[in-house]
Protein backbone atom coordinates (compact mmCIF):
# COMPACT_ATOMS: atom_id res chain seq x y z
CA UNK A 1 0.00 0.00 0.00
CA UNK A 2 2.88 2.38 0.71
CA UNK A 3 4.38 1.73 -2.71
CA UNK A 4 1.01 2.34 -4.36
CA UNK A 5 0.60 5.63 -2.51
CA UNK A 6 4.07 6.74 -3.57
CA UNK A 7 3.33 5.97 -7.23
CA UNK A 8 -0.24 7.24 -7.56
CA UNK A 9 0.41 10.90 -6.64
CA UNK A 10 3.17 11.51 -9.23
CA UNK A 11 1.25 9.46 -11.80
CA UNK A 12 -1.87 11.60 -11.40
CA UNK A 13 0.21 14.79 -11.44
CA UNK A 14 1.77 13.77 -14.75
CA UNK A 15 -1.60 12.64 -16.11
CA UNK A 16 -3.31 15.96 -15.25
CA UNK A 17 -0.34 17.96 -16.56
CA UNK A 18 -0.59 16.19 -19.92
CA UNK A 19 -4.32 16.89 -20.09
CA UNK A 20 -3.85 20.51 -19.01
CA UNK A 21 -1.15 21.32 -21.56
CA UNK A 22 -3.02 19.44 -24.29
CA UNK A 23 -6.17 21.49 -23.67
CA UNK A 24 -4.20 24.74 -23.74
CA UNK A 25 -2.61 23.78 -27.08
CA UNK A 26 -6.03 22.77 -28.42
CA UNK A 27 -7.59 26.12 -27.41
CA UNK A 28 -4.77 28.12 -29.01
CA UNK A 29 -4.85 26.13 -32.25
CA UNK A 30 -8.66 26.47 -32.39
CA UNK A 31 -8.40 30.24 -32.00
CA UNK A 32 -5.64 30.39 -34.63
CA UNK A 33 -7.86 28.46 -37.05
CA UNK A 34 -10.75 30.85 -36.32
CA UNK A 35 -8.75 34.00 -37.12
CA UNK A 36 -7.37 32.41 -40.30
CA UNK A 37 -10.92 31.70 -41.44
CA UNK A 38 -11.87 35.28 -40.55
CA UNK A 39 -9.06 36.62 -42.75
CA UNK A 40 -10.04 34.30 -45.61
CA UNK A 41 -13.57 35.66 -45.34
CA UNK A 42 -12.35 39.27 -45.12
CA UNK A 43 -10.08 39.34 -48.17
CA UNK A 44 -12.96 38.49 -50.49
CA UNK A 45 -15.21 41.33 -49.16
CA UNK A 46 -18.02 38.94 -48.28
CA UNK A 47 -20.72 40.12 -45.91
CA UNK A 48 -23.55 38.34 -44.17
CA UNK A 49 -27.06 39.62 -44.92
CA UNK A 50 -27.85 42.80 -43.00
CA UNK A 51 -24.34 43.19 -41.56
CA UNK A 52 -21.29 45.24 -42.46
CA UNK A 53 -17.90 43.67 -43.14
CA UNK A 54 -16.36 43.86 -39.65
CA UNK A 55 -19.43 42.34 -37.98
CA UNK A 56 -19.53 39.61 -40.63
CA UNK A 57 -15.85 38.81 -40.01
CA UNK A 58 -16.44 38.63 -36.27
CA UNK A 59 -19.35 36.23 -36.83
CA UNK A 60 -17.13 33.95 -38.91
CA UNK A 61 -14.44 33.97 -36.21
CA UNK A 62 -17.01 33.17 -33.51
CA UNK A 63 -18.50 30.34 -35.61
CA UNK A 64 -15.05 28.82 -36.20
CA UNK A 65 -13.80 29.15 -32.60
CA UNK A 66 -15.33 25.92 -31.24
CA UNK A 67 -17.46 27.95 -28.80
CA UNK A 68 -14.52 29.59 -27.00
CA UNK A 69 -15.60 33.07 -28.19
CA UNK A 70 -19.38 32.58 -28.17
CA UNK A 71 -20.03 34.90 -25.22
CA UNK A 72 -20.31 38.69 -25.62
CA UNK A 73 -17.02 39.03 -23.67
CA UNK A 74 -15.36 36.62 -26.10
CA UNK A 75 -16.64 38.58 -29.09
CA UNK A 76 -15.07 41.77 -27.69
CA UNK A 77 -11.65 40.07 -27.80
CA UNK A 78 -11.81 39.88 -31.63
CA UNK A 79 -10.03 42.81 -33.30
CA UNK A 80 -9.97 43.72 -36.99
CA UNK A 81 -7.36 46.18 -38.26
CA UNK A 82 -6.42 47.46 -41.70
CA UNK A 83 -2.96 48.63 -42.77
CA UNK A 84 -1.57 50.41 -45.82
CA UNK A 85 0.58 47.96 -47.82
CA UNK A 86 3.55 50.26 -48.49
CA UNK A 87 4.10 51.73 -45.02
CA UNK A 88 2.15 49.27 -42.83
CA UNK A 89 0.62 52.24 -41.05
CA UNK A 90 -2.91 51.71 -39.68
CA UNK A 91 -5.83 52.93 -41.76
CA UNK A 92 -9.58 52.95 -41.27
CA UNK A 93 -10.31 51.85 -44.85
CA UNK A 94 -10.87 48.35 -46.17
CA UNK A 95 -9.70 49.25 -49.69
CA UNK A 96 -8.31 46.72 -52.19
CA UNK A 97 -4.61 46.08 -51.64
CA UNK A 98 -4.67 46.99 -47.94
CA UNK A 99 -3.58 44.45 -45.34
CA UNK A 100 -6.29 43.08 -43.06
CA UNK A 101 -5.36 41.65 -39.66
CA UNK A 102 -7.79 39.64 -37.57
CA UNK A 103 -6.72 38.87 -34.02
CA UNK A 104 -7.99 37.50 -30.74
CA UNK A 105 -6.30 39.40 -27.93
CA UNK A 106 -6.31 39.00 -24.14
CA UNK A 107 -8.01 35.59 -24.21
CA UNK A 108 -7.35 33.76 -20.96
CA UNK A 109 -7.49 30.03 -20.33
CA UNK A 110 -7.74 28.77 -16.77
CA UNK A 111 -5.76 25.70 -15.89
CA UNK A 112 -7.83 22.61 -15.10
CA UNK A 113 -5.53 21.33 -12.36
CA UNK A 114 -3.20 24.01 -10.97
CA UNK A 115 -0.83 21.59 -9.29
CA UNK A 116 2.57 22.98 -8.24
CA UNK A 117 1.93 26.35 -9.83
CA UNK A 118 -0.08 29.43 -9.10
CA UNK A 119 -3.66 29.70 -10.25
CA UNK A 120 -3.05 32.51 -12.75
CA UNK A 121 -4.66 31.91 -16.16
CA UNK A 122 -2.72 31.45 -19.36
CA UNK A 123 -3.00 34.49 -21.67
CA UNK A 124 -3.30 33.89 -25.42
CA UNK A 125 -2.85 36.09 -28.47
CA UNK A 126 -3.43 34.86 -32.02
CA UNK A 127 -3.21 36.85 -35.24
CA UNK A 128 -3.56 36.31 -38.95
CA UNK A 129 -3.26 38.76 -41.84
CA UNK A 130 -3.49 38.88 -45.61
CA UNK A 131 -3.82 41.36 -48.46
CA UNK A 132 -7.31 42.44 -49.52
CA UNK A 133 -8.27 41.35 -53.03
CA UNK A 134 -9.29 43.75 -55.76
CA UNK A 135 -12.93 44.46 -56.46
CA UNK A 136 -14.30 43.79 -59.96
CA UNK A 137 -15.23 46.79 -62.06
CA UNK A 138 -14.05 49.35 -59.50
CA UNK A 139 -16.87 48.56 -57.09
CA UNK A 140 -16.81 50.12 -53.64
CA UNK A 141 -15.95 47.96 -50.63
CA UNK A 142 -18.82 47.15 -48.26
CA UNK A 143 -19.36 49.18 -45.11
CA UNK A 144 -17.00 48.38 -42.23
CA UNK A 145 -19.27 48.99 -39.26
CA UNK A 146 -22.95 49.97 -39.00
Amino acid sequence: MVETALIILPMFAIFFAIIDFSLAIFVKSSLQHAVREGVRFAVTYQVEPGLCQDDSIKNVVVQQSMGFLSTPEGREKIHIRYYLPDTLSPTAENMPGNIVEVSVEDFTWGWVAPIWRNNSPLGMLVRSSDRMEGLPGGASPPCRTP
